[in-house]
Formats: C-alpha cells, sequence, structure tokens
C-alpha cells in the first residue's frame, strides 16, 4: 500500500485484486471468498473487490464448475467473469495478491517503480499456514484439490481482512 492511503473510508475504499493464471479458479474463489467474508461483516462500502488472470486463456468465462461447487457448499457464490490483468490495474488498485510465485514474478514484470511493486504480493503472506507460499492450481486434478484450494484461501481471506479492519475510518 502507499503511504498516502493508510485509511479506508467509503470515499476512498480499498481496491483489491487477486490473480492467478486463468481466472477461473483460485483468484474468482478468492474474490467471492473475500467479498462473502467483508459482507458478513457489513464492510461492502469500504471494499472494491475483483480479480484477474495473466493470461487471456478464459477471458468472459465464469468461474471453473468445481469452484463454483466447493463455494457453494461453503455458502459463497462466485459471481465474476474472467478477465485479464492489465498493466493500468496495477495503478487502479491498493494491493494485488497473486496465487502463486509464477504469478507473483509475472505481476512484477508489469511494474514500472517501487511503488507499484509494493501493492504486489501473494495471498498465503497472509496465511497463518502458509506452507510453500502459493495456492496450488486445482484445475487438472480433482474435488480434494478444489477443497484444499478453498481452505487456503477461506484462512488467507479472513487473516487479510483482520488486517485491514484496523485501517477503516468511519469518520470519512
Amino acid at each position: 500500500m502507499t503511504k498516502n492511503r493508510n485509511k479506508i473510508t467509503i470515499e476512498q475504499p480499498f481496491r483489491i485484486c487477486f490473480v492467478c493464471l486463468g481466472n477461473i479458479c483460485r483468484s474468482p474463489t478468492a474474490e467471492g471468498v473475500f467479498q462473502h467474508l467483508v459482507n458478513q461483516q457489513s464492510l461492502e462500502p469500504y471494499f472494491f473487490i475483483d480479480s484477474a488472470g495473466t493470461s487471456a486463456y478464459h477471458i468472459g468465462e465464469p468461474a471453473n464448475s468445481k469452484s463454483q461447487m466447493v463455494a457453494s457448499q461453503n455458502g459463497v457464490e462466485l459471481t465474476s467473469k474472467a478477465r485479464r490483468f492489465e498493466k493500468d490495474d496495477i495503478d487502479d488498485f491498493n494491493l494485488i495478491l497473486a496465487m502463486d510465485d509464477e504469478n507473483y514474478q509475472n505481476l512484477l514484470h508489469l511494474a514500472n517503480n517501487p511503488e507499484q511493486k509494493e501493492k504486489i504480493k501473494k495471498l498465503r503472506e497472509y496465511d497463518p499456514k502458509p506452507g510453500d507460499g502459493n495456492v496450488p492450481d486445482p484445475y487438472y486434478g480433482g474435488m480434494d484439490g478444489f477443497n484444499r484450494v478453498f481452505d487456503i484461501i477461506q484462512r488467507s481471506s479472513s487473516a487479510l481482512l483482520d488486517s485491514l479492519k484496523s485501517q477503516i475510518s468511519e469518520d470519512s
């Protein structure tokens, strides 16, 4: 985050983008889970939540059916349509969270300066059990992989929201 954006207000909501490769499994799940957590705490006016992919493979497609099924079983709705992360997005968001090392490196290559690079992190930096630091891609695996990814994202997103709540200013 940039230093001039320490406070999150209704007038200046915190803009967050979750990023994976195709934007059909991990990042739309993260977007949906984070939105769900924000909604549960009635913090919607303070956040703008989005997701994107570093590739253009699935532009316009809904989230993967297995991702949708696991999310639905956990009370979360995935409504986004896949889009590609664009260079201009770096300036538009306060925080950009990559799902793994490869996407993290791809995002860093789009950044032009240290301030932009500072906005780019990996989601599992917020995970109390970060493992290898990556959210694994469940695309070619079975349902166990999708369930595991959901659990990782749920845990990381909950910790992320807890870390951001202290920056919310209701005195807008």
